[in-house]
Parts: C-alpha cells; structure tokens; sequence
C-alpha cells in the first residue's frame, strides 16, 4: 500500500497518521476501524469479485467507501498495519458453532499484530459484535474489553481459541499465511449454500464508541444498546421494518455511508439448496 492510499485510508477512519507503530495507536486505529467500516457482505449478493489483495481491499474501504466481510476486513486492516511499520501476520482460522464444532479450513482471517516496542496482539476487525481493541496474544487471563471479558486459551493439537463471555469463538493456528492463501475460504463463503454469508443480507456498524450497534439485515434494522436510547442497556433492542425502497436506501446513507442506487436484494440459492 503506497503512501497515497494509505493516506486515504487513514481519512476513511478519521484519524491521523500514527507518529510510531506502537501499542497505543494500534489500538485507536483498530477502534476507528470498527466505528467507520461495516461488517457487511453485500459484495457476495452482487456477484463481485473479491480480490485478496492488498491494494484492492484497501481501495474497496478507502475510495469506494465499502465495507466486507472478515477476509476484507482483517486483509485490509493488516495492509495498513502494515504500512504503518507494524509487523502483520495473517492467521487461518475456523469459527465454532454452538457445540464447540469448527467450520470450514480458512472460515475466518485474524490476525497478529507486533508493535514498535515488541508486544504482540490478537486483532480482528471482521467478525462483527466481538473485541473493540485488541488483545495482549500472549495472555492466558481475562482480558476486558468493551465488546466483553475475553480468553485466550489453548487448543487441542496445539492450536489457540479465543474466548468471549464464556463462549469459545473461533481456533486458529498460529503459522503465518499470505492473503492468497484465504481465497478458497472466500470462495466458499461467497458459493456454497451451506454458509450463512448466502443466506441473508447484513450491515452492521458499532455506534456511540461501541456501546451500541445498528445492524441492516434486508429490509430490517436493528438498534441495541446506546443506538437504542443514551441511556439504553447493553441489551436493550428496537426493530422495524422499512416499508419502502427509498428508506432502505437512506438507511444505507445515514448509518453507513454507502450509496446505492437500487436496494441491495439477497441473491437466491442455487436450485435445490435448502
């Protein structure tokens, strides 16, 4: 990533150029990051092609002024990194379900973030309600954070699992791997029938620092916490349906910062699927 796009960049999150890689900036960028992108997979119901690379992950963020789902984003947030002089390495990961089952290989991108001054972190800027800033990778207790109480705990063959609230996220293995290297689980994600990313729409954002979220599933939007009302609980929800295609398009406007000039409408299952 040149200066120029990184530059640009930096205006998409609204903040300044760091003056050294280190801990501290790491941190705030990866909370802009968070406030100023959406975790959104619109790309898979238009039938784009997502292209791992840096440049044009950077360019689908900084002037296109989209956002994507995990491969995007943790691709195009370690980019950056990156430029900025962190040391990056992308990590393979697989997302459990509810009872503790893994998905796919390359089901999910994290990564691992070195500073200035050798401290190593856990970041992810993909994987929508979850880490506001990053965790110390090195850490076996609890960490607090504003997207909850965190673990980082060993795995069974000699992997690592992320822990939130008690719930264990995802695994990952702990080799480096290039951004090439996720496009089957890109792949998937974007054909199969049985991925989640082909079965509905979503847009969400973290809003008033994270302490509440706007989410744009279809024709639904949903408000929690502090989007809800300032003084609103964490789980505190509002729901209504757009009735109109001009308020679904304003909704994409106003919370997102994303111009269409049709609505985005999910793309059907291949004939069969169920």
């Amino acid at each position: 990533m040149d200066k120029i796009m990184t530059d640009a960049y930096l205006r998409r999150l609204g903040v300044d150029r760091p003056a050294r890689p280190d801990a501290a900036a790491l941190h705030a960028l990866h909370l802009a990051h968070l406030l100023a992108v959406p975790f959104e997979n619109l790309s898979v119901h238009f039938g784009e092609e997502i292209r791992l690379d840096g440049d044009s992950l950077a360019e689908k963020i900084a002037v296109r002024r989209r956002g994507g789902f995990c491969y995007e984003l943790n691709g195009a947030f370690g980019t950056l990194a990156a430029a900025l002089g962190y040391r990056v390495d992308f990590l393979q990961a697989r997302v459990l379900d509810r009872e503790g089952r893994p998905g796919i290989p390359y089901d999910h991108m994290t990564l691992r973030i070195e500073d200035a001054d050798g401290g190593r972190w856990l970041a992810d800027v993909g994987f929508g309600a979850y880490l506001h800033r990053p965790l110390a990778y090195d850490e076996r207790g609890e960490q607090r954070d504003g997207g909850g109480v965190f673990r980082i705990e060993a795995a069974d063959g000699g992997d690592l699992v992320v822990v939130q609230d008690g719930v264990a996220k995802y695994l990952w293995e702990e080799r480096p791997r290039a951004l090439a290297d996720f496009r089957a689980g890109s792949w998937w994600h974007r054909t199969s029938p049985d991925s989640h990313f082909r079965r509905s729409l979503v847009c969400s954002l973290p809003t008033h620092g994270g302490s509440g979220r706007i989410t744009l599933s279809g024709r639904t939007l949903k408000a929690t916490g502090a989007a809800v009302a300032e003084d609103a609980p964490a789980d505190a929800t509002h729901t209504r349906e757009l009735d109109s295609d001009a308020e679904v398009l304003e909704a994409y406007r106003t919370w997102f910062g994303m111009e269409f000039t049709t609505v985005p409408e999910a793309a059907p299952l291949p004939h069969g699927a169920g």
